[in-house]
């Protein structure tokens, strides 16, 4: 059975956010065009979310130029409208939602665990939750022992991944080549992701491919 994952469709990652990838509003809506005509085809339909609530080094230190390579700029800050799923993306199409980096980096989808991003706990603490303004309740979105990316893929009988999403060059390339590491036949629609820099996006698709991935065109359109 196969699984559709949506890496990291965020406001923070699409024109307007602290981190935009040009062209990112425009795949929101191209996945759930797509998703319109082939969401039966899934079994199931995740997606991903950077979701940072102290992520240490990974954001560059206040008056430090961030390198874009280790260290960015502050975003998908847990709780805040940056981290939030881009409205150009239908989420009625979700079955879960997975979401990485309260405490790290976390590039790949597969270091996301289990999560519940947009309800509000009975009995969630109140306030704001490490040094960049992550609310309290947000952080809470994760249970400790709540199942990752994998562990729940496996339990849902999946065997195979198509991925899209942003960015080509960071994100999606990350997920993709975990999900081939770990055994997944796995598939891009090269016209429902987008990158940070053109050539990078090149050489993140080559590699992909090398590995593995199978390069695929949907071609359909969201207009």
């Amino acid at each position: 059975m196969r699984a559709l994952v949506i890496v990291d469709v965020q406001n923070d990652f699409c024109e307007g956010g602290s981190l935009a990838v040009d062209g990112g509003a425009r795949v929101a809506g191209r996945i759930t065009a797509f998703l319109d005509e082939h969401a039966q085809d899934y079994a199931a339909v995740v997606a991903t979310r950077d979701w940072h609530v102290d992520p240490g080094p990974h954001f560059a230190a206040k008056g430090i130029t961030p390198d874009f390579t280790e260290s960015w700029p502050v975003h998908c800050v847990a709780g805040s409208a940056g981290a939030e799923l881009h409205a150009a993306l239908d989420t009625e199409f979700l079955d879960a939602q997975f979401l990485k980096g309260r405490f790290d980096a976390a590039y790949s989808g597969f270091d996301g665990q289990l999560g519940v991003p947009d309800m509000v706990r009975s009995g969630a603490p109140e306030g704001p939750a490490g040094p960049f303004g992550a609310t309290a309740a947000a952080s809470t979105a994760v249970d400790e022992d709540a199942p990752a990316l994998d562990d729940w893929l496996r339990t849902e009988g999946i065997n195979s991944v198509t991925v899209v999403g942003i960015a080509t060059d960071h994100c999606v390339r990350a997920t993709v080549l975990d999900a081939i590491d770990s055994g997944y036949d796995t598939c891009v629609y090269t016209d429902l992701v987008v990158g940070v820099d053109e050539a990078r996006s090149e050489e993140a698709l080559e590699l992909m491919e090398e590995n593995g991935a199978i390069l695929q065109v949907w071609g359909g359109s969201a207009d």
